[in-house]
């Protein structure tokens, strides 16, 4: 784990609260503390959740959400943000007009649609405001299939589907895209089952191949979008904060720990 310095860079995580602690801005924390950065917290909603699934919603009012992030912003050098579970249009289009107006150095968007146990956690209305209001100003985005499935309106099935999609989803306005591969079966030159994230920026497109791992994560893609943020918010380029956050993901995941009844692990931050 990196301790973070007596003066640490500073992310801020603007999405759920998981009251499980696997996912949510409780991963994200945790992520931005083995990092090195510090870590600010703007909460979009509370769930009622545990490693079985997702029982409950409760969005934070607007004008609280509004009132966090002026708290924050207010106060610390934010050097990056990360934006996680949104679940409404309304908070969509608040976050985006926020980050209009705030213009942080790094923005990466998770844009987070279905929890591992299945629960929907964006309104369809909300796909839309996020598309047109918030991509268009991320560093960043890191969907996973399903994810740039249904922000493309379009299946990602052959191979060949990879790379229209990441071009097309380049077209939504961000700088660069990470297509989280783990949806997708993928063989490898060894026999062995792989998992194929492709990032995409104006450079063109970089693979980044790992070893399928035998379990299911919990927040897998709450600790890579943050770990992406603290990378940037350290110094490093987008590129290589890509590459570093995928391996400490796999890192994580390779020795997370079952911690409730459920069958997924938790990752070890």
């Amino acid at each position: 784990m990196h301790t973070p310095p007596a003066t640490s860079p500073i992310a801020l995580t603007i999405a759920g609260s998981d009251s499980g602690g696997g996912a949510g801005i409780q991963a994200d924390l945790k992520t931005f503390h083995a990092r090195g950065v510090h870590g600010l917290s703007a909460i979009t909603a509370i769930t009622s959740q545990n490693t079985r699934g997702v029982s409950a919603v409760h969005p934070v009012p607007q004008a609280h959400l509004r009132s966090q992030l002026a708290a924050v912003f207010d106060d610390f050098p934010i050097a990056a943000v990360k934006t996680g579970m949104l679940g409404r249009a309304a908070t969509a289009r608040l976050v985006a007009r926020e980050m209009a107006a705030r213009k942080p150095a790094w923005l990466v968007v998770d844009p987070v649609m279905i929890a591992t146990s299945g629960a929907r956690l964006l309104d369809e209305d909300a796909v839309a405001a996020m598309v047109e209001g918030l991509i268009p100003l991320a560093d960043i985005l890191t969907p996973n299939l399903p994810e740039a499935e249904a922000l493309l309106g379009r299946r990602i099935r052959k191979p060949g589907d990879f790379d229209r999609a990441g071009e097309a989803l380049l077209g939504l306005g961000a700088a660069g895209v990470l297509l989280k591969g783990g949806h997708a079966q993928v063989t490898g030159k060894a026999g062995r089952d792989e998992v194929v994230d492709r990032y995409y920026d104006a450079r063109g497109v970089m693979e980044l191949r790992h070893a399928r791992l035998p379990v299911e994560g919990h927040g897998t893609g709450c600790t890579l979008a943050s770990a992406i943020a603290a990378e940037l918010a350290k110094g490093c380029a987008p590129r290589s904060a890509v590459r570093r956050a995928v391996a400490y993901v796999h890192r994580a995941l390779a020795q997370g720990y079952r911690a409730g009844g459920g069958t997924v692990r938790i990752l070890r931050h």
